[in-house]
């Protein structure tokens, strides 16, 4: 049955099913179009409710980032150490082939244990043909200045003619050591992958995709302007990390999916889950007893910065690792409920939140999965020097290296099993509440219905028209 309106608008175009309206982009009875996605079927108090609720807290994060904001990374004296060096771009120019034993220090003959990888090593180095790389310094004040390399036979990396390396500069050094190469110059495969992976974004996503790009560039801008300057600056890792994630959350959400009632929830469930993952990371960290300090780049953030509160900067990167997976689930989880509703409106909200916490059960299974397998992966080699060493499960779990992981992805999944079933019931109860009672809809042809006279009982009453349609009053 069609809904027919009431003068002076026209009667909507017979195919169109009730609700069909909200569909990105359609025009709804008043003209009133939507190009970033579905109208959010709730009434203008609902809306009120949740602007209350979420205006406050974007205020506290603009607040948050005006009172944190760095002003850029404090300076310090280079190292020399690790990524704290100075670099400049090179190009290998010339390869030729010599004898190892001209041109190492030692000259003499191993006579140890090949058997091992030292030995090993020290015979290939006797025995094997180096070669002698030319490299040209490419940019920087020493720009055209050349120097030569010895590349031994047993080196992972081996160096061609016109390959693009990265060479480091220690100006303390004697002038023919000052320049040494420290690894390969990967800008150019990266940004042509960088590039495809735009290309199938846009491809596939068309506008939504666009935004996704854009806001995945916000998100870069936040961490590098914003969080990882400000905690080098002596600010409290937790705090400026729960300040960053929010308004990476609020830009990226709202720009990829429209700033609607639909955005909102998802916002809410995940900003209930991010409070869930920081209380549950507050107590689990301390309670281990874990220090964040576990290898040479954060022994040399803690050498540079001592200030930085290591176990701080750990909960941080829980916090920020756990966000990106939780917007996939409250996003999609509110999504669902909204398309439930489209489907049967007259579902109340105990209906809508067990059919969206069967989807979620699914979800959720493989993105649990998905998070343990991704910390695994990177963690393997480390894993692979516990196998090696015939180490029990017990003692690689209790290893403070393997142990950071286990809660990290442990809280990481708690939050997002979490966030399922607290967004789904969000969703269900803003979605239902709009949804016309059973003297509303005994009334639909009757006299007293001011708007949508003769609407269907399935039929949506002027939803996502700014509140200008009928609407329960509370």
């Amino acid at each position: 049955m069609s809904p027919t309106q009431p003068p002076p608008f026209p009667p909507p175009e017979p195919s169109r099913a009730p609700g069909a309206g909200d569909g990105g982009g359609h025009v709804h009875g008043h003209g009133h179009s939507h190009g970033h996605g579905p109208a959010a079927p709730v009434s203008q108090h609902l809306r009120k409710v949740i602007a209350a609720i979420l205006i406050p807290f974007a205020a506290a994060v603009l607040i948050g980032l005006a009172v944190l904001w760095p002003g850029g990374a404090p300076a310090h004296e280079r190292t020399g150490v690790g990524f704290d060096r100075q670099t400049q771009h090179a190009t290998v120019t010339t390869v030729v082939e010599l004898s190892c034993q001209s041109v190492n220090a030692s000259g003499g003959v191993p006579t140890g244990d090949t058997s091992t990888a030292e030995g090993s090593s020290a015979q290939q180095q006797a025995d094997g043909t180096c070669k002698k790389a030319t490299i040209r310094v490419d940019t920087g004040d020493d720009k055209g200045r050349t120097f030569d390399e010895i590349v031994q036979p047993d080196q992972s990396r081996q160096l061609h003619e016109g390959q693009k390396v990265v060479v480091a500069y220690e100006p303390s050094a004697p002038e023919d050591l000052q320049y040494s190469v420290t690894d390969v110059n990967r800008r150019f495969p990266l940004a042509l992958l960088a590039g495809i992976f735009a290309l199938a974004v846009v491809a596939v996503g068309r506008l939504r995709g666009v935004m996704a790009l854009v806001a995945l560039a916000i998100s870069f801008l936040v961490l590098n302007f914003f969080i990882l300057p400000a905690i080098l600056q002596g600010s409290n890792p937790l705090v400026v990390a729960v300040v960053g994630a929010s308004a990476i959350m609020l830009i990226a959400l709202y720009l990829c999916h429209g700033l609607s009632a639909r955005t909102s929830v998802a916002v809410l469930g995940t900003l209930i889950s991010l409070l869930l993952i920081g209380v549950l990371g507050s107590v689990f960290i301390g309670w281990a007893a874990l220090t964040g300090n576990t290898d040479d780049n954060t022994g040399l953030i803690h050498g540079l910065y001592p200030e930085i509160d290591m176990s701080g900067l750990l909960l941080a990167g829980v916090i920020i690792g756990s966000l990106g997976v939780l917007d996939d689930v409250t996003v999609t989880q509110t999504s669902a409920v909204w398309e439930l509703h489209e489907a049967n409106p007259s579902t109340g909200w105990r209906g809508l939140y067990r059919a969206g916490i069967r989807i979620g059960r699914d979800h959720i299974a493989s993105v649990v999965n998905t998070l343990v397998l991704a910390y695994a992966g990177a963690a393997l080699p480390l894993l692979l020097l516990f196998s090696i060493a015939q180490s029990s499960v017990g003692t690689v779990a209790n290893s403070e290296l393997v142990a950071e992981e286990i809660v990290r992805t442990l809280i990481g999944s708690i939050g997002l099993v979490a966030s399922v079933p607290v967004t789904t019931a969000l969703a269900a109860l803003v979605v239902s509440a709009d949804r016309p009672t059973a003297q509303a809809r005994a009334q639909g042809n009757g006299p007293a219905q001011t708007q949508g006279a003769g609407q269907a009982p399935d039929a949506r009453p002027a939803v996502g028209r700014g509140g200008r349609g009928r609407r329960r009053k509370r």
